[in-house]
C-alpha cells in the first residue's frame, strides 16, 4: 500500500510539474499539449477513442492468441531435442535484430491492409520473449528431482507433465506478462504502414491535422491498455502462482514486479 501511494504521488508530481510548464512557460498547445488538454480530448472524442481502441485490441489480442499457439510447441519441442534448439536459435535472435518497421510495410503488402498483418506484426513482437521465457523455464528445473523422476522410472513426457512444466509455469507467465505489455509495439507499428482503423491509424490523421492533443490521447489511452494487461497477467499469474506467493518462493518475482 505504502508502495503504491509513492507511485501514485510521483505519478501526481509530475503530472502537476508538466502542467506547470505548459501554463508558465506558455509552450503551444501544438507543440506540447498540457495534461489538462490531453484530458480534455479523452473526453471530448471518447467515443472516436473507444471504436479505435477496441480495434487495437481485438488485434492485440489476436496477435497474443497466435504467439502462444506458436511460441509452446517451438519450446517444448526445442526443449526435447537440444539438436533442434542449437539450430533454430540463430534463427529466432536473427528474426528480433530485424526491426519492426522494416517487416512491417511487407507484411501489409503480403496480407493487404486488413487485421491480418497487424495482428502478425502484434504477434511477432511477443513471440520472442515468450518462447525464450518458456524455455529457461524448463531447462531451470533442479537436475536432482530430474534424476529422482529418472531412478523412479517415469519417462520423459512424465517428466515433461509432472516436473518441468509445474516448474516453467511461473516463467512462462513472466514472459507473457512482457509480451502483451510491448503488444501495443507491434499493433501500433503495423497501423502506421497501413491501416483503416486503430489507435495508430487515429494518431496519423491527427498528426496530419496538428491535433497534438488527440495524438497524446491516443498515446494516453495505449498506455492504459498496457497497464491494464500488465495487470491482468499479474492477476491471472497471482492467482494460478498462489502457492508460490504463499510459501515464499515468489519473493524474487514479487520484488521484480511490484505492480
Amino acid at each position: 500500500m505504502r508502495r503504491n501511494g509513492a507511485v501514485a504521488a510521483a505519478l501526481v508530481l509530475f503530472l502537476a510539474g508538466w502542467e506547470a510548464a505548459c501554463r508558465l512557460g506558455s509552450v503551444p498547445a501544438f507543440l506540447l499539449p498540457a495534461p489538462t488538454g490531453i484530458a480534455a480530448a479523452v473526453a471530448a472524442n471518447f467515443p472516436l477513442l473507444l471504436h479505435h481502441g477496441l480495434v487495437t485490441l481485438e488485434e492485440i489480442a489476436l496477435g497474443v492468441a497466435g504467439a502462444v499457439t506458436a511460441a509452446v510447441p517451438l519450446a517444448l519441442g526445442m526443449f526435447a531435442r537440444p539438436s533442434l534448439e542449437r539450430g533454430l536459435t540463430p534463427f529466432l535472435v536473427t528474426s528480433q535484430a530485424i526491426p519492426v518497421f522494416a517487416l512491417a510495410p511487407i507484411l501489409v503488402f503480403w496480407l493487404g491492409y486488413g487485421m491480418a498483418g497487424k495482428v502478425l506484426v502484434a504477434g511477432l513482437v511477443i513471440f520472442f520473449p515468450i518462447t525464450v521465457a518458456l524455455l529457461d523455464g524448463l531447462k531451470s528445473c533442479d537436475p536432482d528431482l530430474d534424476d529422482l523422476f529418472v531412478l523412479m522410472g517415469a519417462s520423459f513426457w512424465t517428466r515433461l507433465q509432472l516436473l518441468h512444466l509445474p516448474q516453467a509455469l511461473p516463467w512462462f507467465l513472466s514472459g507473457l506478462r512482457i509480451g502483451v505489455t510491448v503488444s501495443t509495439i507491434g499493433a501500433v507499428i503495423g497501423e502506421w504502414v497501413g491501416a483503416q482503423e486503430g489507435l495508430g491509424y487515429l494518431m496519423l490523421q491527427g498528426n496530419a491535422r496538428l491535433r497534438t492533443d488527440l495524438v497524446f490521447a491516443c498515446v494516453a489511452v495505449l498506455s492504459a491498455m498496457g497497464l491494464g494487461l500488465w495487470l491482468g497477467i499479474g492477476a491471472i499469474e497471482k492467482r494460478i502462482l498462489a502457492w508460490r506467493v504463499a510459501s515464499g518462493r515468489d519473493v524474487q518475482t514479487t520484488r521484480r514486479y511490484p505492480l
